[in-house]
């Protein structure tokens, strides 16, 4: 059987070099059960393709994570994604005769790819349109282009001040910091903005951004003030982080719990959280000065978010009041009692909203103490557990005495309980009510009334 054309060979190229590891990966296990010649040579162009990518990966490495967006959507400096492929295209041709020792990991192995790194940043000078083609991002491709040459020249640097982050990060000693502080030195006479693009790199490698203050404020004796620190170079790290607050805390602050805000809810509970991360790290690593343009911008935010989260608090009771309200029972005569009303839709708007607000209230205690309110939080939450304990109770009460029409629907709702039970982090209560709910259903099919049980 013939094998794949050169067209056939020249797409299925291209197209690979745009598949991340792990999908490669898959592919070529898939393809490998295949039949016939021309899965063979696809397999062999897969095996290929997936050691140039370890190659590329390995010589590169620092830039690597700066050809994606941050998944956190804080500002960084960043390149397109098929930018990259095409980097080391160029960057490979003239070191051909090297690009074994990166396979072996030789101890010289750094020592090729800071070259590779080197030949790709001459490349990026010398055949601009080789590696970032004129109708791509054209609004960033000049200055994109300049950064990408500069962080280029500084891979050998941050290729040894990777092997130190994690130190920088956690408690650097004297010497630690001493070696941080070259980096940041050698940088800047490789550049004139070169301390800043390091740090660029740096971040790239960060999951969490804030950590990025923890680097940014050990770079001199005095970084760990803000009315130092805004007048230099590494300023812009920290106004990306306030930016960030900034912007979640504008979305927090415009939320509202409704029937169909479930999936907005997650989204503004990590909005929350990466808040209060994001701010507690700024109070441990920064002195904020009140009165300065950061201070102000913090101080707006942190209000913004604590009051929604206040409200939140304030709120959820009421919600969870109205949507499993309570009616009078008559017991004799003209005596009645308070009871619940086991005739409530279980697919109410109301208890699709109380939930979200349930599922906020117990998801925030750790952000909660952050912004001030989590005395409030565990006050109103507390008491939330034991109100639905207490109606779970008498709920119990009616269905064993035969006392609710349509049981199926009063179990729906104790159902429902219990998963608020579960999102106030009240674990053993909820495992209780599904219990009682279960041996209800096996103990009194007779007063199943529902048309289904029927």
């Amino acid at each position: 059987m013939a094998g794949l054309s050169v067209a056939h060979r020249a797409a299925l190229a291209h197209l690979i070099t745009l598949c991340p590891p792990p999908l490669l990966d898959g592919l070529r296990r898939a393809v490998g059960s295949w039949p016939g010649d021309k899965a063979r040579e696809l397999g062999r162009m897969l095996v290929e393709a997936g050691q140039e990518q370890k190659r590329r990966d390995l010589a590169l490495q620092p830039l690597v994570p700066m050809f994606r967006p941050r998944p956190d959507g804080i500002e960084a400096l960043t390149f397109p994604a098929s930018v990259l492929p095409r980097l080391w295209a160029v960057a490979r041709e003239s070191e051909l005769d090297l690009l074994e020792r990166l396979d072996r990991y030789a101890p010289d192995a750094p020592v090729v790819a800071d070259r590779l790194c080197l030949a790709a940043a001459a490349a990026v000078r010398d055949r601009p349109a080789a590696v970032w083609p004129e109708g791509l991002a054209a609004d960033q491709r000049e200055e994109g282009l300049a950064m990408l040459a500069r962080c280029l020249d500084l891979a050998h640097l941050a290729r040894k001040a990777l092997n130190h982050l994690e130190t920088w990060l956690g408690r650097p000693d004297g010497d630690s910091l001493a070696d941080l502080r070259l980096a940041i030195r050698d940088a800047a006479e490789i550049h004139e903005d070169g301390a800043p693009r390091l740090m660029d790199i740096l971040f790239a490698h960060l999951r969490d951004a804030a950590l990025v203050l923890r680097l940014v404020t050990q770079t001199s004796g005095s970084a760990g003030r803000d009315d130092f620190l805004s007048g230099t170079e590494m300023a812009v790290f920290i106004q990306r982080l306030i930016d960030g607050i900034s912007v979640r805390a504008d979305r927090i602050a415009a939320f509202r719990p409704g029937p169909d805000a479930a999936t907005e809810a997650v989204a503004r509970l990590e909005d929350i959280n990466w808040c209060a991360v994001t701010l507690n790290e700024l109070d441990v690593t920064l002195e904020m000065q009140p009165g300065s343009a950061w201070g102000q911008s913090v101080r707006e935010a942190r209000t913004k978010v604590a009051k929604r989260l206040s409200d939140t608090i304030r709120g959820t009771s009421r919600a969870v009041e109205a949507a499993l309200p309570m009616t009078r029972a008559t017991l004799a005569g003209r005596m009645t009692r308070k009871v619940p009303d086991l005739t409530v839709d279980p697919a109410s708007e109301a208890l699709a909203t109380a939930e979200v607000q349930v599922r906020m209230l117990g998801s925030v205690h750790s952000a909660a103490a952050v912004f001030g309110c989590e005395s409030d939080r565990k006050r109103q939450a507390d008491a939330l557990v034991g109100m639905l304990g207490r109606h779970a109770d008498e709920a119990f009460d009616l269905i064993h005495g035969g006392e609710v029409e349509d049981v199926d629907r009063a179990l729906a709702l104790m159902d429902i309980v219990a998963r608020f039970l579960t999102h106030l982090q009240a674990p053993e209560a909820a495992r209780t009510v599904r219990r009682r709910a279960t041996a209800t259903i096996h103990a009194m099919p007779p007063y199943r009334a529902s048309p289904e049980a029927a």
